[in-house]
C-alpha cells in the first residue's frame, strides 16, 4: 500500500529540481501525476522516466501565470485519470538584487510567476477538487515567507509572504468543501535555484556556519514532507506552515 494510493496530483514546476523529485516519489507512493512546466523537452523526459518504470504521468506545457494554461491542465488530470485530489504549486523563481536595484519589470516577473501562479493553480483546481470530495493543496513557500532575510531577496520574500497568507486564505474559505491547503517552508535546498550560491563557495560555507545542522537540505527532504500533506494522514491539517529548514528559522 502507498501513502498515496489512488490519488490523483498536478505539479507545477515539475520538469526538474524539487517538482521532478515530487512527481517520482508521489507515483511510488501510489499517485499519478500531471507534471506542469515551461521546460517541455526536461518534462517529457521526467514522464517518460516515470512511465518506463510502470507509473502514471503525463507531462503537460504550463506557464504558471496563464489562467488558460492552468485550466488545460486541471483538464488534462481529470481527463486521463478521472479526478484532481492533490495540487502541489511548486513553480517558483528567485531574483536577488537590493531593493533600490530591483526594477519594476524584475518586481512584476517575481511576482507573476511566484503569486500569481499559485492563485491561478488554485482557482483551477477548487471546482475539479469540490468535484472529487475534497482534497489537498500544497503551496511551497519558503523560510523567506516567514523571516527577512539579509540576502538581497526582498522581492522573493514578498512573494513568499504573499504565498502564506494566501494560503490560510484558501483554507478558510474551503474547508467546507473539504478541500484542505498548507505551505511548505524549505530553508536552503541544493537545486538548481540556489546553485549561483553553491558556486561561491566562501559565502557559502559562511552561510552553512550559520545553519544550525550545517547542510543544506535535499530535495527528498521536502517531498517527504509534502508527501505528507497530500495524504490522508494529514486530514486535520489545514492553513498550516510545514517548516523543513534544518533549524534555519529556531535562531
Amino acid at each position: 500500500m502507498g501513502r498515496l494510493d489512488g490519488k490523483v496530483a498536478l505539479i507545477s514546476g515539475g520538469a526538474r529540481g524539487q517538482g521532478a523529485t515530487e512527481g517520482r516519489m508521489f507515483v511510488r507512493e501510489g499517485a499519478a501525476v500531471v507534471l506542469g512546466d515551461v521546460l517541455d523537452d526536461e518534462g517529457k523526459k521526467v514522464e517518460a522516466e516515470i512511465r518506463a518504470n510502470g507509473g502514471k504521468a503525463t507531462y503537460v506545457h504550463l506557464d504558471v501565470t496563464r489562467d488558460a494554461d492552468w485550466r488545460a491542465a486541471v483538464a488534462t488530470a481529470v481527463q486521463a485519470y478521472g479526478k484532481l485530489n492533490v495540487l502541489v504549486n511548486n513553480a517558483g523563481i528567485l531574483f536577488r538584487a537590493r531593493i533600490e536595484d530591483t526594477s519594476e519589470a524584475d518586481w512584476d516577473r517575481i511576482m507573476a510567476v511566484n503569486v500569481k501562479g499559485v492563485f491561478l493553480g488554485t482557482k483551477a483546481a477548487i471546482p475539479a477538487m469540490r468535484q472529487a470530495g475534497g482534497g489537498s493543496i500544497i503551496n511551497i513557500s519558503s523560510v523567506a515567507g516567514l523571516v527577512g532575510s539579509p540576502q538581497n531577496t526582498a522581492a522573493y520574500s514578498a512573494t513568499k509572504g504573499a504565498v502564506r497568507i494566501f494560503t490560510k486564505s484558501t483554507a478558510i474559505q474551503h474547508a467546507k468543501d473539504k478541500i484542505r491547503s498548507n505551505s511548505v517552508h524549505p530553508g536552503p535546498i541544493a537545486t538548481d535555484m540556489i546553485k549561483d550560491s553553491l558556486e561561491n563557495k566562501a559565502a557559502w560555507e559562511q552561510r552553512l556556519r550559520r545553519l544550525p545542522m550545517g547542510r543544506v537540505g535535499t530535495a527528498e527532504e521536502v517531498a517527504y514532507g509534502v508527501i505528507y500533506l497530500a495524504s490522508d494522514e494529514s486530514s486535520y491539517m489545514t492553513g498550516s506552515e510545514l517548516v523543513i529548514d534544518g533549524g534555519t528559522t529556531a535562531e
